[in-house]
């Protein structure tokens, strides 16, 4: 599976070739800012591509704003964006205008390699990845809009759902049976008001809602 990676950083970017590298990702081109990276994408159609929010010239939003062109011009290329701190807009501008093959996470995570792989995998095979402390912030964030109606643990699966993680993901990271999450899933469904159409459709929805971002 061929990658492509923006990282100003040369030593987070040498870091990132390693990472995906030990992954089964091989990494076909490298740059280090958002020109840079859509020439690599137009040039390789990568299966994946990693990059940094903040890139020159100006180190505000050109890797977000990079990454919306890169599926307005190759729909369906999978695309992760890598953050220093939680900024949440950046989540939900990429997932206003995609449902599938989009990550958001912190730089932090490279930390720790296995999950870190395990999300970027995720995306590329056509999953959602947001990092925890983004779906912890939105969390505290929505306490009083309509997802209120939601028990406790019925907010922590739609957090885990938020996170890209399947039934059987949900049910070892809560140590609960697939049963329970699929229950505590439809209950979501239910309670947040969504259109009775096809589970992988409403999984969606439920998650958008949950950013509060509309679907394009």
């Amino acid at each position: 599976m061929h990658a492509v990676i923006a990282e100003d950083s040369v030593l987070l970017r040498v870091g990132l070739i390693k990472v995906l590298e030990m992954g089964g990702f091989q990494v076909a081109a490298e740059a280090g800012d958002a020109e840079g990276l859509l020439a690599a994408v137009a040039e390789h159609r990568p299966e994946l591509a990693l990059i940094d929010v903040r890139m020159p010239p100006g180190f505000t939003d050109e890797g977000v704003r990079a990454a919306m062109e890169i599926r307005r011009r190759w729909p369906g290329t999978p695309v992760v964006l890598l953050s220093q701190y939680v900024e949440e807009r950046y989540a939900a501008d990429l997932l206003s205008a995609n449902t599938s093959g989009v990550g958001y996470l912190l730089k932090q995570r490279v930390a720790d390699v296995a999950d870190f792989v395990a999300a970027v995998r995720r995306v590329a095979d056509g999953g959602t990845a947001l990092d925890p402390q983004v779906v912890a912030q939105l969390l505290l964030r929505r306490d009083s809009d309509p997802l209120a109606r939601l028990t406790p643990r019925e907010r922590e699966v739609l957090g885990l759902m938020a996170e890209g993680r399947s039934n059987a993901g949900i049910a070892q990271a809560l140590v609960v049976s697939e049963s329970a999450v699929a229950k505590h899933i439809n209950n979501i469904f239910a309670k947040l008001d969504l259109p009775v159409v096809d589970a992988d459709h409403r999984r969606v929805l439920a998650v958008l809602r949950f950013l509060g971002v509309s679907r394009a």
